[in-house]
């Protein structure tokens, strides 16, 4: 019995330090990535608040309903907060219950994903396609057409309301 509950720990605990290994590589993935639009980390703090650089830059998460663009609900576009680029109409925006910005799809071209392992789970990140910057995850629960949720950190964003 004893035999059987070390082989068990000794087997979780090798998976879980794998887990660790691939989301330390994961998050690596991040810094060199090519990307359009790029600065030195000095640059990006000088540029983001310390909560923007936390998410954008090292994949931080916000506290859930802490963000303003959760109850944003005009016509317009959510933007990176890092480098402005359009990354979500607010047509495809839904009160998915979370507590963060959730869409069903993302502007062509807006945003790239990558396997995330960090927390030993594997989930899928969505970074900006211009400064790779971190913005959330997809999950596969959300709405048609799509059935995806794009859940967004509020402060890795911008809302531009529609003009006219």
């Amino acid at each position: 019995m004893m035999t059987r509950r070390l082989l068990t720990f000794s087997g979780l605990a090798a998976l879980g330090a794998l887990a660790l290994r691939y989301g330390q590589g994961a998050r690596a993935e991040t810094a060199k990535a090519p990307f359009p639009v790029t600065h030195t980390d000095a640059e990006w703090r000088q540029r983001l608040t310390p909560s923007q650089y936390a998410v954008l830059r090292r994949a931080a998460t916000e506290r859930p309903f802490s963000s303003p663009l959760n109850d944003e609900h005009r016509p317009g576009v959510f933007a990176c907060a890092g480098c402005e680029s359009d990354l979500f109409s607010s047509d495809t925006k839904f009160d998915s219950g979370t507590g963060w910005p959730s869409f069903w799809k993302p502007l062509d071209g807006a945003v790239s994903e990558r396997r995330d392992f960090s927390f030993a789970m594997l989930r899928t990140e969505v970074l900006c396609a211009h400064c790779g910057g971190h913005l959330g995850h997809v999950f596969e629960d959300g709405p048609k057409p799509t059935g995806l949720r794009y859940c967004m950190n509020g402060v890795a964003m911008t809302f531009k309301p529609m003009v006219g």
